[in-house]
């Protein structure tokens, strides 16, 4: 679906929920339309979206699922940030996401949100938003306190795996980066596979060094063309 419909798709739910009084709903809609915003790399109309849903008093005092919902906001925007340079400003704001996950203490279930909300999956987040700003030495670092065992689905095995190679080729560690490729396919096949992420990945490698048998392998595998 071209963005233009796919937000148009989502302002439509966010005035449904409105319509319906649900401010559960009317919170998740308003997080799909931020993320909408930000793959079509309008910034500028993300951060606002999520914030201003996420500052909506009906979030507040009203239970776990409630306050997680927040916490989601807020992490949109602390990635929306991170794509569009603010370090300093990602950063702010997924402690801010942390502090809610940390006060809730364990996780969340949402029922529009497969993954949850918890400090596991915030750390995961920090991780994606480190490497998307440009810091993969901090997305390492934030690395040490994901312990993938605990993560709640096969998509967010796939996306650390994934995020672990990225940060590698990023820093210019290309080993490292080939070394962490088998363990994102061994642990979520299908999803890293599908994953962009590591289409431009495996791509990157191809052209920066000696391409092996197992590289190209991975690249038929994840359809990159050798």
């Amino acid at each position: 679906m071209p963005a233009n419909l796919a937000r148009s798709a989502a302002d439509r739910a966010r005035q449904s929920a409105e319509a319906a009084d649900d401010p559960l709903l009317v919170a998740e809609a308003a997080r799909q339309l931020a993320v909408l915003a930000r793959k079509a790399d309008w910034h500028d109309q993300a951060m606002p979206i999520a914030l201003t849903a996420a500052d909506h008093p009906s979030l507040r005092g009203g239970g776990p699922t409630l306050a997680a919902e927040r916490g989601l906001l807020v992490q949109s925007a602390a990635y929306t940030a991170a794509r569009a340079g603010d370090t300093a400003g990602m950063r702010e704001l997924t402690d801010e996401a942390a502090a809610i996950a940390n006060e809730l203490g364990s996780a969340v279930l949402l029922r529009d949100h497969g993954g949850g909300f918890s400090p596991t999956t915030v750390q995961l987040h920090r991780v994606s938003a480190e490497n998307s700003a440009g810091a993969p030495s901090a997305a390492l670092t934030a690395v040490r306190d994901v312990p993938p065992g605990s993560l709640p689905s096969t998509e967010r095995r796939a996306r650390y795996y994934t995020d672990v190679a990225a940060a590698f080729g990023r820093w210019g560690r290309r080993n490292e980066c080939t070394r962490a490729l088998p363990a994102a396919e061994h642990h979520a096949p299908e999803e890293t596979r599908a994953r962009p992420a590591m289409k431009s990945l495996v791509s990157g490698l191809l052209v920066s060094g000696r391409n092996t048998t197992e590289l190209r392998g991975r690249a038929a595998r994840v359809g990159v063309l050798t």
